[in-house]
C-alpha cells in the first residue's frame, strides 16, 4: 500500500507554507520600512560623528530588546529560510527609506562624494545589522567604541 502525503492547510489564509512565509516576510519588511521611515523623518542629519554614533546606538538597543528583538529574530530566521527559497530574497532586499537617507546625508555633509556616500551607507548599515545579529546570537551588547569605529570607517 502506497502512502500518500498528508496535506493540511498551512493557515486559513495561505494554502502553502511558502505562501505563508512570503506573507510573513512582506509584513516584517513593511514594519521595518515604516519604522525606519519614521526614525528618519524625526531625526535631523547628525552634526558630527558622535551624534550619528549615538543614533545608531539607540537603534541597535531597540533591535536588541522588546518588540525590536522579536522582529529581528524573525527577520533573521526568514533570511536563513531565503537560502532555500530564493523568491524570499527579493522581498528581503534592503530598501531606501528616510533612516538610510539620514546616514547618507550625514556622510555627504562630511565631504564624502555622493556615490561613495551611497556605498558607504550600505556598508555601514550592513555592519550595524551584523552587530545586531551577533549580539542576538551570542548575547551581550554593542559597545560605543564598536559603533564609533564603524562611523569612523565610513568617514575614511
Amino acid at each position: 500500500m502506497s502512502r500518500l502525503p498528508v496535506r493540511t492547510p498551512t493557515s486559513a489564509y495561505y494554502r502553502t507554507r511558502q505562501a505563508l512565509l512570503a506573507a510573513l516576510v512582506r509584513r516584517l519588511v513593511a514594519l521595518d520600512q515604516a519604522e525606519l521611515q519614521a526614525i528618519g523623518e524625526r531625526t535631523p542629519v547628525p552634526r558630527d560623528a558622535e551624534e550619528l554614533a549615538a543614533g545608531i546606538a539607540a537603534f541597535i538597543e531597540h533591535r536588541l530588546t522588546g518588540d525590536g528583538r522579536r522582529r529581528s529574530l524573525a527577520r533573521y530566521a526568514c533570511a536563513l529560510e531565503s537560502v532555500h527559497h530564493p523568491e524570499l530574497r527579493e522581498i528581503l532586499v534592503p530598501r531606501q527609506n528616510a533612516g538610510r537617507q539620514v546616514v547618507r546625508d550625514f556622510l555627504t555633509a562630511q565631504g564624502v562624494a555622493d556615490e561613495d556616500a551611497k556605498d558607504r551607507t550600505i556598508t555601514l548599515l550592513t555592519c550595524v545589522d551584523g552587530l545586531v545579529f551577533d549580539r542576538l546570537v551570542n548575547g551581550g551588547s554593542v559597545s560605543s567604541q564598536e559603533i564609533r569605529g564603524l562611523v569612523a570607517a565610513a568617514l575614511r
